[in-house]
């Protein structure tokens, strides 16, 4: 699965320092929540599988909320949606409870193997190979 492509912005110049007299600018709006209303966060760790339950995002979902919904059709672990929108796993964790507590994604426990296979098997297998 490809990443979500992103265009480039050209460089805005800094707005020039305030003069004497005039009023400092006030500070940037935050660009997210850093923790829910209640402050809790869902149990995650890199591994973690995360499955998209709706198709398309809701409107009122921030614009991280919606790419990370359209990545999420097929299962992806908390450390892939981390590099693929570029996030921290802190961030990541955020947006994932707040998904979590909407109930638009669901979160798995990853896919363990169970046992290795056999070597006595694997090497009459690669005999076999070689004599053919």
């Amino acid at each position: 699965m490809t990443p979500p492509q992103r265009q480039r912005r050209d460089v805005v110049p800094e707005p020039p320092a305030p003069q004497e007299g005039e009023d400092k600018p006030g500070n940037p709006e935050r660009m997210y929540v850093v923790a829910g209303p209640d402050g809790e966060r869902a149990e995650l760790d890199l591994v973690t599988l995360i499955v998209a339950r709706a198709t398309d995002p809701p409107p009122s979902a921030s614009p991280e909320q919606a790419a990370l919904l359209r990545l999420c059709a097929a299962p992806l672990s908390v450390a892939e949606l981390s590099a693929y929108l570029h996030l921290p796993f802190s961030a990541m964790g955020v947006l994932l409870t707040e998904l979590l507590t909407a109930e638009l994604v669901q979160a798995r426990a990853p896919i363990v193997r169970k046992a290795r296979s056999d070597r006595s098997l694997l090497e009459a297998v690669m005999n076999g190979l070689q004599r053919l």
